[in-house]
Formats: structure tokens, sequence, C-alpha cells
């Protein structure tokens, strides 16, 4: 288990003392505390409760509501029944062919042939419901289990029952290049202690606002360390109140980050062989590929839960599909061949089978329309599609169905809250169990439900 210690007390406190910083009151007291036990980390890594199968989660969010008859789940009979009535509703047949890319039997649509291609190392849900088909709402339910108000994000919920392997990056990030739905609210911890909220990355400039020192180091070293002791010294005399000890190890972790997150972000080491991979020019910080090698490279350094997010709120440029279908075509170029290529990077690297990846859209699309002439499809949160790969889960599969046009489940219902119990299940925790007492109630990811989806776990 990693110990509190990122900015070694006693070093700073010796050079501040050495430089006549302190008065000899003042340096006996920092001295004699720095030789006791410090205080109680609040990222410090924890142990499953239970043998995991995952030692982290890269979550993929395409914003706006991706149409699984157009992607992820085939239907014959939409096709055949094109433009015919459907319970007020004129059938509108998917756009693109689907056909099989790998050895299984599962088909994707060719707006995901390098997905495709990965398959067999794939679990497809064709059965996923959410509890409200507007875009806050359903993001809200997706990230933190409660489509009616905004708590802790999923991440957040990690990052709180399994802390963090490397005490100088945070435990959990989300790279973002616009603002999703429902704001910062998906990388919100909410009412859990502030320093498992996420870190937000940007794709311009500098990834992370302020990350370099602009300072001496030496210099900041000791002025932090001074800041720290009597951070410290406020917390002790406050009972070692919790909301205090997440707010220092914020500030220690964003001490961390001026050491290590600058290495994390600088791509020039990686090979040519690794960007053409992922189709990603040298020196861009543009688009899903810079995005998904970012992930492995924070996997490989100890993130325990990250979060790519594709495309921000403008439903005129995300996968909400209301005029055209055809909008899928350049969003789904952005992210297909950089997936398929984190897959590929994680399994080279020995990390496929510890890593649960996770791709999801709030809601699917509805498979008719009133308007026997739509070119697009509204929003559709009864049934949808979602796929989940690595971390222990059985690869070559689907699982659940939805009717021929794909209106409705009608095998295996797989809720947003059966999602959330199946991940925390991978990393070694019982959904049940990992809980926070707030306003007098014992809150959860998953509220007062959700099941751990057995069949699709190796």
């Amino acid at each position: 288990m990693t110990t509190r210690n990122p900015m070694n007390r006693r070093h700073f406190i010796n050079s501040l003392a050495s430089a006549s910083l302190f008065l000899p009151g003042v340096l006996h007291e920092l001295l004699a505390q720095s030789s006791s036990s410090e205080p109680a980390n609040p990222l410090a890594a924890k142990e499953p409760m239970f043998p995991a199968k995952a030692k982290r989660v890269i979550f993929l969010c395409m914003s706006g509501g991706a149409s699984h008859v157009d992607t992820f789940d085939p239907k014959p009979k939409l096709i055949a029944d094109s433009g015919k009535p459907y319970k007020g509703d004129f059938l509108s047949a998917p756009r693109w062919e689907f056909k099989r890319y790998a050895k299984c039997d599962t088909q994707a649509s060719s707006l995901f042939p390098h997905v495709g291609a990965m398959m067999d190392d794939i679990c497809v849900i064709r059965s996923m419901k959410n509890d409200f088909p507007n875009h806050v709402q359903a993001n809200m339910g997706l990230h933190g289990g409660s489509v009616v108000q905004a708590r802790p994000s999923m991440g957040s919920w990690v990052s709180y029952g399994l802390g963090t392997v490397n005490q100088n990056l945070p435990s959990f990030m989300v790279l973002a290049p616009e603002m999703p739905y429902g704001g910062t609210m998906p990388w919100d911890a909410n009412f859990l202690p502030a320093c498992h909220q996420g870190v937000h990355v940007g794709s311009d400039g500098e990834p992370i606002p302020n990350m370099l020192r602009t300072d001496l180091a030496d210099v900041q070293d000791k002025e932090l360390g001074l800041i720290s002791f009597f951070n410290q010294k406020h917390e002790a005399a406050r009972g070692g109140d919790s909301t205090l000890a997440a707010r220092i190890k914020s500030f220690e972790t964003a001490h961390g980050m001026q050491t290590q997150a600058p290495e994390a972000f600088d791509l020039t080491k990686e090979t040519d062989a690794t960007l053409a991979l992922y189709g990603l020019e040298r020196g861009s910080t543009k688009g899903f590929a810079w995005q998904c090698l970012m992930a492995r490279r924070l996997a490989e350094r100890g993130v325990r839960f990250i979060e790519l997010i594709d495309i921000g709120s403008n439903q005129l440029i995300n996968w909400d599909a209301h005029a055209d279908m055809q909008t899928h075509v350049p969003l789904a170029k952005n992210v297909d061949q950089p997936i398929a290529a984190l897959l590929k990077d994680l399994k080279s690297r020995g990390m496929f089978d510890e890593t649960l990846v996770v791709w999801s859209t709030e809601f699917g699309r509805r498979p008719g329309d009133t308007n026997p002439k739509a070119k697009g499809r509204t929003h559709h949160s009864d049934c949808y599609t979602s796929w989940m790969a690595g971390g222990g889960i059985k690869g070559g599969i689907t699982y659940g169905e939805s009717d021929e046009y794909g209106y409705q489940i009608v095998k295996d219902q797989v809720h947003v809250h059966d999602l959330h119990a199946t991940m925390l299940h991978q990393l070694g925790i019982d959904h049940k169990k990992l809980t926070y007492r707030y306003a007098g109630r014992d809150y959860r990811l998953t509220d007062v439900s959700g099941r751990v989806v057995n069949e699709i776990i190796a």
C-alpha cells in the first residue's frame, strides 16, 4: 500500500532550517511532528473487497446518443419493413450494412470496421436501458446512477473505493475536448471527499492548466513544505476532519502532477508504428486518437479510472442525429480506428486482461419516426447498445436482445445500475457495500438496485 509522503516532509523542514527561515520554536515543533505518524491519506491504495479481475477502467463515452440499430444491433426485419407503419411510427432502415469482421458471429455496421475486427475480444450488450430520454438526465444516470439528481460520478466512486496506486497522479482523469451534457457532472465527486473528483484534461495548448512549474523547483518545494506543515496542523486541531484531509491531499496531488504529468503527456518517445496504429500525426493533440493513446499511457502510470468523452453537447456535431443520420459518419471515423488501436495496444503490452474497457452512450435512437421522410432519429432510452472488453469479460459474445425492430428489450435487460454493478465487481468491489453516509442516508452508485451480469464474466 502506498504511504502518504509525496513531498518528503523532513527533507523540506531540514532545507528550510538550513536556510534560517524558521524561528527556533517553530523549527522544534516541525521536527517533532515530522517524526510522528502522518495523517491518514484519503487516496491511499486500498485492497479490493475480493480478488479483482481488473485493476482499472477506461470508459469510452459517445456523447449525444449513438444509434444502436446503425452500429452494433443489426435488424434485418427493420430493413425489410422500412417505410411501413408501426405503432404510430414509420420504420426506418439502418443506413449502413452489417457484417462480420472477426471470427465470432458478432456483426457490426460499416461505420465501425476497425472495432468490428476486434469483436473476438468484445462482449456487445444489446439490451441496455436508461431511465430518461433527455441528454442531461440520461448522462446523469449513465455517470452517477440517478436521473433525478446529480450524484457522485462512477469514477469518483472507484477512486473512493480503491484509492490510487500513484500518489503523483489523480486516481480519476477525464479527457474531453469540450464540455459534455451536464457540464462537469460526469467527473464531479458531489458529496464524496473532494480528492476523488476527476481531473478534466483538455486538448488545446496545455492539457492541464498550470501543469508546468513556473518557479525554481527547490524554492517551490520549500514553500510547499511549509504550507503542508501549517495545513496539517490546522487539520489536527479539528479532529482530522475528512474534508480538510481531502483538500490537503488535492494540493499534494497537484504538486505531484507537476513532476509526473508532463512526462505522461509527452508523446515524443512513442514510436512511429504506435502513432500509425492509432492514426495520430506526430505532434497532434487533436481527436480521439490522442485521447486513446493518452488513456493507455495514463493506465500504465497507475490512474485508476480514465474516461474519454469524444465530443461535447453541441447536437449539431455530436451523436444526437435528429436532423440527419449521416452525421454519424465523421463521428465514427474519429473514434473507430483509435478504439481498436487501444484494445490492440493494451493486448500487446499485457494490460488487456487487467483493464476493463467500456464503450457506451447515454441512450440509443428510435428505429422509426412519425415523419416517413425523416432523415434522422430521435432519442430512445428504452433499448440501446453498449459493449465491454478486457478486465475479465468474455469476448466474442453478445448479451441481451431487442425486438425485431430494436424498440424494446425482449431478453436479459441490463440497466445502467447493472452496468455499474458489473464494472465495480470486476474491480473487486461489492456495489452493495460501497457506500457513503450523507444527509442521514447511506448512498451508493447503484442506488437501491443493480445486479452483476455474471453471464458475461469469464
